[in-house]
């Protein structure tokens, strides 16, 4: 544990500026011998690329990854500034938390910042206190002699027992805060060695109060008997005035609407209540013909150098809102234009006998048929996601229509309120260029919820349904709608009653999100003290740090594809090894699990030349294309040894079916490593496909730990792809099929004394990780956003009660009944 004292501690200091701030909480970390000086620089640098105000007059100025050599051993330091400092315009800072983290051991100082962070009493009081023990025992979680004699002389107090199967979570925690307020006096919540004020949510929510346990109820005031008299009655009646209401992450199953629902796909979760607003695709008009076939030539090769330069803009735009994952499309989009048959087919035409005849086509015409006859040819492939990539050259190819169109008549323009969109479909370019301020939601009548569209869907937060049906394109603009991204249920014309009640959750999964972010850093430590490792899933190197500061306590799988694609030669050994050492950098001391390269014959990467297969994912992927490909597979493997005297990386492989395959992989990797001189590290494998859970006794003596794929595993157990828009819904990893063999494949590594983690879709779903959870799951790999809600499902949860949930749905026989449950 990280130790914090007087001598790191400096009351009543004034600061003109950020920066004399930063300076005196740097000078107390080097006085203390936590860092060397230039480290104080490092600190400056950092607030040039981020903001390091925490909120409520906190901030944590911290120097950048890169130069953690200057860190000596990890410390904080505050510096106390009762009159404040500016940080940024409109952020007024009071204590300046200066951390020099050489590993993670900081990371439980933050998760105490967060419990006071809407405490406005506390964090004036430790603005102003003249006593640094106050601050020292908030920090560190200790009692002072001060904090116990407010906990002791603040009026009168009753202890009181929270109805079972209630809690103080949102619905109760809401009710009790709106009779609190009913009351003058001050009122607190105390349970364990936290106190909350009883007429704030978020302070409530902190908490994590389950049912069956004991509370204190503190108040000082003038009516302080009669509030605490009514306040016990109602806890002990229960709290819930609606007995449905039980979690706002399920809300969509609770709502009980009576307006009809018109049925989706799931797209992008979330709530949104706004008018439909029907899209309308701008009419692109073009003369089909025209005489001088070399100027027409001309204006196609410039026309298409543009769109090249529009994608590249809209690909650095994406990638800033949402990251590199999402904006991978737009550089996809880059390389249609690059493919030289798709040009040289409208140059032909361009050229052809009609323009010999001075009867040609003109350019727009030529470029139209060239594109229409490709992406034709693709929709009548048998993989759908290989046939759903004509959506994308069609975007392509109408952003250069574009630009050789005679005219363009301009949709209607977006209205300037908030609205529901509907669509048959949208393209990526359509949906990256969607304003969330304005944009509620969308629901398109077509489409899959693998879509590109439905992806940047996902990052920008925005709820969203796919393939509703020819249905909603017959609604009128303005008609009032509810849109549950959470159950893919579009409800049009919703009554006064439904409106009410989905303006409610909406509030409610509003303040959860809010109070779940702020207690990010905190374990998710069960009520019962079992403990879940929650970790991310990410596949970019600067993701990582993102991970870290959204509460991830590592990352459960690096998806080292991103190396591989949208480039022209693969990458070498030295790229690969200093992108993982920038990621273990990041994670300071955290865990880093490398997945090798997993890419096969659905993906497009020219340079590795790789045959078309009737059915790429039963064909040539995974491990399998590195034990075919060495001269991709050991680089690869030199790279994560070398990178791994810099962290804690543990590799893993996919896609392993057989104990050959994973035999063959570990002799070449050992090969590796005692070339690259490197200690051992952890292996594991990826459990996907169905014979892997078969064997996975005899796989499990090979290994140090298993990672199952539920997204992969789903599809190949249940024979159904999970890009198929007619059957996306039936491919749910909470299948009782799927359960059965994730059941199995745990039983089997304990068997073995092996751990087993989860880093498939289900494993971000509230319901998903508690099952998984209750069979024993040691670890969730979960996407970045997720993580913090993820981590608050589970510490409001005990391990026995996910046990027995668990055993219910193994016994399930319908992945109705496990959505039931």
């Amino acid at each position: 544990m990280i130790t914090l004292d007087r001598n790191h501690i400096k009351l009543h200091s004034n600061a003109s500026n950020k920066a004399e701030a930063i300076c005196q909480a740097g000078l107390l970390l080097v006085e203390n011998g936590n860092m060397k000086p230039d480290y104080i620089d490092s600190m400056m640098e950092r607030e040039k690329v981020a903001n390091t105000y925490l909120g409520n007059g906190i901030a944590i100025p911290h120097g950048l990854p890169n130069d953690r050599d200057l860190i000596l051993q990890t410390g904080i330091a505050v510096v106390q500034i009762p009159q404040g400092v500016e940080w940024n315009p409109g952020e007024r800072v009071h204590l300046v938390v200066g951390i020099a983290a050489k590993s993670d051991e900081h990371l439980e100082i933050l998760s105490n910042l967060t419990h006071v962070l809407d405490d406005e009493q506390t964090i004036q009081r430790l603005s102003q206190t003249a006593n640094s023990d106050d601050i020292v025992a908030c920090l560190t979680n200790r009692s002072s002699d001060t904090s116990q004699a407010i906990a002791s002389n603040s009026g009168q107090s009753v202890d009181v027992t929270v109805s079972k199967g209630a809690g103080l979570h949102a619905r109760p925690a809401t009710t009790l805060v709106n009779l609190a307020k009913q009351f003058e006096s001050n009122i607190q919540v105390r349970y364990k060695n936290e106190t909350a004020n009883a007429k704030s949510l978020i302070s409530l929510l902190k908490l994590g109060v389950s049912g069956g346990e004991t509370i204190q109820l503190i108040a000082d005031g003038v009516d302080a008997d009669t509030a605490l008299r009514s306040l016990k009655t109602a806890i002990e009646s229960g709290l819930e005035d609606e007995a449905e209401h039980t979690s706002v992450q399920h809300r969509s199953s609770d709502l009980n609407f009576e307006t009809p629902a018109i049925s989706g796909i799931m797209a992008s979760p979330g709530l949104a209540i706004a008018p439909i607003f029907q899209f309308k695709r701008s009419q692109i008009i073009f003369t089909e013909t025209a005489q001088d076939s070399k100027s027409e030539t001309t204006r196609l090769r410039q026309a298409v150098e543009t769109a090249k330069q529009q994608l590249q803009s809209l690909y650095k735009d994406v990638k800033s809102r949402s990251g590199n994952n999402q904006a991978a499309i737009f550089l996809a989009h880059q390389e249609f234009l690059d493919d030289p048959e798709l040009i040289e087919s409208a140059v032909a035409s361009l050229h052809g006998v009609s323009a010999q005849l001075n009867r040609g086509q003109s350019a727009a015409s030529a470029w139209k048929q060239s594109y229409e006859q490709r992406a034709q040819s693709l929709e009548k492939l048998s993989d759908p996601l290989l046939a759903g990539r004509a959506t994308d050259l069609r975007d392509v190819g109408e952003r250069v229509l574009r630009l050789l169109a005679d005219d363009v008549q301009e949709a209607p323009s977006l209205p300037d309120h908030s609205v529901i969109l509907i669509a048959e479909d949208l393209t990526p370019s359509d949906t990256a260029n969607l304003d969330p301020a304005l944009i509620a939601g969308f629901c398109t009548a077509y489409g899959g919820p693998t879509s590109h569209s439905a992806i940047i869907a996902r990052s920008l937060d925005i709820p969203a349904i796919v393939g509703a049906g020819p249905t909603v394109l017959h609604l009128s603009d303005g008609t009032p709608c509810v849109l549950d991204g959470d159950r893919g249920s579009l409800y049009p014309n919703p009554s006064r009653q439904d409106l009410a009640i989905a303006e409610t959750a909406q509030r409610d999964l509003q303040t959860i999100r809010e109070a779940e972010k702020l207690a990010c850093y905190q374990p998710a430590l069960m009520t019962d003290g079992h403990r879940v490792e929650v970790v991310a899933n990410i596949g970019a190197a600067q993701e990582a740090e993102q991970a870290v500061n959204a509460g991830a306590e590592g990352i459960g799988l690096l998806r080292t594809e991103f190396l591989f694609l949208n480039r022209t030669e693969p990458p070498s050994e030295e790229e690969q090894f200093k992108a993982y050492s920038q990621m273990t950098q990041a994670l300071n001391g955290l865990p880093l699990i490398v997945r090798t390269l997993d890419i096969g014959g659905d993906k497009e990467v020219p340079y590795l030349n790789l045959p078309a297969e009737a059915n790429p994912f039963l064909g040539v992927r995974g491990i399998r294309l590195c034990l075919q490909r060495p001269d991709l597979f050991k680089p690869q493997l030199r790279a994560i040894y070398r990178a791994s005297q810099t962290g804690a990386i543990k590799m893993m492989f996919p896609m392993i079916a057989t104990l050959e395959d994973l035999q063959a992989a570990k002799s070449i990797a050992e090969e590796v490593r005692l070339e690259v001189g490197a200690d051992s590290i952890d292996i594991g494998i990826m459990i996907e496909v169905p014979s892997a859970v078969i064997m996975a006794h005899e796989l499990a003596q090979e290994v140090d730990f298993f990672s199952i794929g539920t997204n992969d595993l789903t599809q190949y157990a249940l024979a159904i792809d999970r890009g198929h828009p007619a059957l996306a819904k039936q491919a749910d990893g909470l299948h009782p099929v799927v359960l059965r063999l994730i059941d199995q494949t745990v039983k089997a590594a304990n068997t073995a004394g092996k751990w087993v983690g989860v880093c498939g879709g289900i494993a971000g779903d509230p319901k998903g990780a508690a099952i998984l959870t209750g069979l024993g799951v040691a670890e969730l790999s979960v996407s970045i956003p997720s993580v913090a809600a993820i981590k608050a499902k589970l510490r409001s949860l005990s391990f026995a009660e996910t046990q027995e949930l668990a055993k219910r749905a193994l016994q399930c026989r319908s992945i109705q009944e496990v959505r039931a449950l």
